[in-house]
């Protein structure tokens, strides 16, 4: 049984989807692994990861418009607030969805569906530099 880690960076310039699927299909390939699973971990409790289509960016517009009317800023009654008002409901945003994935990989390449791409999903507005992790096992 092999393992492997990888840390890498995600510049973010705010709210929405970047699609970190390249970063980590070269990185899983060059350990050419029959068998195995990719675990992706975003250390973070305002921006979160998840699997979504790639093919019509109408999607991820969607969603991010769903998440916005779901959990509004400017909500009076939240406490947290320090960091402005998108603060808190990145949080809310995050808590609903993961911090990390999990993708299975069969003859060295992860197993995604013909229309599935790996996202960080920004929930704060301005810019931030996010930081994943992936973990390799397998033989």
């Amino acid at each position: 049984m092999k393992q492997a880690q990888f840390e890498f960076k995600v510049p973010t310039e705010g709210k929405g989807l970047y699609d970190i699927t390249r970063q980590i299909a070269s990185w899983v390939e060059g350990h050419r692994l029959a068998t195995g699973l990719v675990t992706i971990f975003i250390s973070h409790t305002s921006a979160s990861l998840t699997i979504q289509e790639n093919a019509d960016t109408d999607v991820q517009r969607d969603i991010c418009e769903f998440f916005e009317r779901l959990v509004p800023e400017d909500t009076p009654w939240f406490r947290h607030t320090i960091e402005g008002p998108d603060d808190m409901p990145s949080h809310i945003r995050s808590a609903m969805t993961s911090p990390q994935l999990s993708v299975p990989v069969r003859a060295g390449k992860m197993v995604l569906g013909i229309w599935q791409a790996i996202y960080v999903f920004e929930h704060r507005a301005g810019s931030h530099c996010r930081s994943v992790t992936a973990h390799l096992l397998g033989e």
